[in-house]
């Protein structure tokens, strides 16, 4: 099975340049974010991460906050883009909360393409225990944007991706 890991930084002229990744959901460079750790399964075209979560994203006692459930849904989708090499913002997303999910717990979370219609992409994710029950799923809708365009402001240089993470 083909897999590959999500690295932090990006290529220029085919080599990695460190670029600092604050992104609350999967930025190493963030020391309040969750640094969630994705592998891209090239075979079965799934964005996969397992993790466990602590106690500063407690919701309900004992389980997770909802917006951290949407929060780690929305990076699995997201990441599902990679493997059609666009970089696209979310922009809506649908979520259904199945079960309460557990703190302290090994849970899985999954992330797939359901189709793309022009620049718009509509992924899926599920976070399932190790049991395999889905505790929350959701659907998105991404648009592919150009990151040159939509980031100049930001002082991203033409020719360089604002992403912090490049296919490994």
């Amino acid at each position: 099975m083909a897999k590959r890991k999500i690295s932090h930084g990006h290529v220029v002229h085919g080599k990695p340049k460190p670029r600092k990744n604050y992104c609350f959901g999967c930025g190493h460079d963030n020391p309040q974010g969750m640094r969630l750790k994705f592998t891209l399964d090239e075979e079965s075209r799934r964005a996969i991460c397992h993790f466990k979560l602590s106690r500063k994203y407690t919701g309900p006692p004992g389980h997770a906050h909802g917006g951290i459930i949407a929060t780690i849904l929305d990076e699995a989708m997201g990441k599902v883009n990679k493997f059609r090499n666009v970089l696209a913002l979310t922009g809506s997303m649908e979520i259904k909360y199945l079960r309460p999910v557990p703190l302290g717990q090994p849970l899985t979370v999954t992330g797939f393409e359901r189709n793309v219609d022009g620049r718009r992409h509509t992924n899926m994710a599920e976070i399932s225990n190790a049991k395999g029950e889905v505790l929350a799923c959701s659907t998105g809708t991404f648009i592919a944007i150009d990151p040159e365009k939509m980031f100049a402001r930001h002082g991203v240089p033409a020719g360089v991706s604002p992403t912090n993470e490049t296919k490994a």
